[in-house]
């Protein structure tokens, strides 16, 4: 793990206040999560919606997005198509592709005529980035544990390369706490 017990704790609590938990086919590929908030037996939650973005209907059988254990809807593009069953416990749903990609203001809408209010997300730097590129995140929510991971690291959002520091990205904190060795920090942008 890169972050402790404490901070592990407080995602699950944040995944549970949501309305629904949105990724990509990319994390799912790679990381194969569950996408479902695990609490203690004692604290009663909703389960959160899980949503996919799969344009191309590509999350393999067997994924733990796809065991039925919370709701979950596969949002695709018109043009995929799916000749097996490994969809039988999702709900399938067709999104406009723009730029070729899905359409990321239209699956918001999609969501909010569903009545998801809080979509939070944990995906890779593609789907983050091109989130907080089009002022569609209102918030960051980072861990940062005491560890370094080096130069390969993954990063945390895909944006554009800055011509100079005027372009650079700003935020602004609006919470600051330690979760054991660990830091969580909530960043709203700044427009």
């Amino acid at each position: 793990w890169i972050t402790g017990e404490a901070a592990r704790a407080d995602v699950q609590r944040w995944r549970a206040r949501s309305s629904a938990i949105l990724t990509g086919s990319g994390t799912v590929l790679a990381d194969n999560p569950f996408l479902t908030a695990r609490l203690p037996a004692d604290e009663d939650h909703a389960r959160p919606l899980r949503v996919v973005l799969d344009r191309r209907l590509c999350t393999p059988a067997g994924s733990h997005v796809l065991d039925g254990a919370a709701p979950t809807l596969v949002l695709h593009a018109a043009a995929a198509s799916c000749g097996d069953d490994r969809y039988a416990h999702a709900e399938l749903a067709t999104v406009a592709e723009q730029g070729g990609a899905l359409d990321l203001p239209a699956l918001l809408a999609l969501l909010a005529a569903r009545g998801c209010n809080e979509v939070h997300v944990e995906a890779g730097p593609t789907l983050c980035g091109a989130l907080f590129e089009a002022g569609l995140a209102d918030e960051l929510l980072l861990y940062v544990a005491p560890v370094l991971l080096g130069d390969a690291a993954r990063p945390l959002l895909k944006l554009p390369r800055l011509a100079d520091m005027a372009g650079r990205w700003k935020l602004r904190v609006a919470d600051q706490r330690m979760l054991g060795q660990d830091m969580r920090l909530r960043l709203r942008p700044v427009h």
